[in-house]
């Protein structure tokens, strides 16, 4: 039981870490330095928390935090920053709450913090990129918020109930382990998207949509349909979960000449690959402005009557593109509707 313990408060330090170094720092030094808690003897070696040298940098470090954390973009170029800092101060407390262990089960422990400390952060910080792309700030606080009092909550929890603050570590762990390739791709995307804002903030001019792919999105082309077909055109884009493609696939929309009613979707990622022929003959479609990217959107109504959106990112200076594609793609979807009339015709 004592080993589960040590292990509950060595973990639970970690994954605290990860969501809020100075802070975890700073409230378990303060609780010492000030009699709050009463430490056990195996757990000695934390005193050095206590330290007033110690407390004050890590408020100093929290004061900058609390008030990084809330401001949008801010709080990911801070996250950036501490993805290997995290970590490292994660191991560094998970070692410390030994005490006098062996010298193989510190190694052991301290990998085992670090790691969850980079899981935790891993998910603060995609959580983050998420909140990022609406431009309203009201979620960026109330994440930082919530995230301050987890860390505070958790320190009771760990310092109380250390089997407890095990589990909990251990499920969250899972859940980050089965969730990470997700994770990874939403921050992947967030990051490419914020990106190509600032270095392509001009909108590209379109004279015709091209009509080029890549050699690899060529052969899943060709995998996927059967040749003879020529491609109308391709457009390289963000598949965002919807309509039965991947989340954040970064691949090609193209349609094919003679293909009435139908896109076809296909990704090449580092460990998978993904093509799809997806039917849009009844859809509805939409071009939207958002802070990050352009999205093509096709709402549809499947023979259940249930309505369907699927959702297509570009990056911002594809306004144009986004634009010719809404106008251009009823009569490809719907052969007998005519097309929207372009801005140069309406003028």
């Amino acid at each position: 039981m004592e080993t589960l313990q040590l292990l509950g408060t060595a973990l639970g330090l970690g994954a605290l870490a990860g969501l809020n170094l100075y802070l975890t720092v700073f409230v378990a030094g303060l609780a010492i330095q000030m009699g709050w808690v009463a430490l056990a003897p195996q757990y000695a070696q934390l005193h050095v928390l206590a330290d007033p040298t110690i407390i004050v940098i890590a408020g100093v470090l929290y004061a900058l935090e609390f008030f990084a954390d809330k401001i949008p973009w801010v709080d990911s170029l801070w996250d950036m920053v501490h993805s290997l800092i995290r970590p490292i101060g994660g191991a560094f407390l998970g070692v410390a709450a030994l005490g006098t262990a062996s010298p193989v089960f510190d190694v052991v422990i301290g990998l085992l913090a670090g790691s969850v400390a980079l899981s935790t952060h891993s998910l603060k910080a995609g959580a983050r990129l998420v909140a990022n792309s609406s431009p309203e700030p009201v979620s960026n606080v109330i994440l930082s918020v919530a995230e301050d009092a987890t860390v505070v909550g958790g320190l009771a929890l760990v310092y109380l109930h250390p089997a407890i603050a095990l589990v909990l570590v251990l499920a969250t762990a899972g859940l980050v382990f089965y969730f990470g390739p997700r994770i990874a791709r939403s921050i992947r995307a967030k990051a490419w998207l914020a990106w190509r804002k600032l270095a392509a903030p001009v909108d590209k001019p379109v004279a015709e949509l091209p009509r080029r792919i890549s050699a690899d999105a060529d052969q899943l082309l060709h995998e996927l349909r059967e040749p003879p077909f020529t491609v109308a055109w391709a457009v390289p884009c963000i598949a965002t979960g919807s309509g039965g493609l991947p989340r954040n696939a970064f691949g090609y929309l193209v349609a094919l000449e003679g293909d009435a009613g139908h896109l076809c979707f296909v990704s090449r990622g580092w460990l998978r690959r993904f093509t799809r022929r997806v039917e849009f003959a009844e859809a509805k479609v939409a071009h939207e402005s958002r802070f990050l990217s352009e999205n093509l959107v096709l709402y549809t109504v499947g023979s259940a009557g249930r309505k369907g959106r699927t959702t297509f990112c570009f990056e911002r200076s594809c306004r144009l593109l986004v634009a010719r594609l809404a106008e251009t793609l009823p009569a490809h979807l719907r052969p007998g509707e005519p097309a929207l009339p372009t801005p140069a015709e309406v003028a």
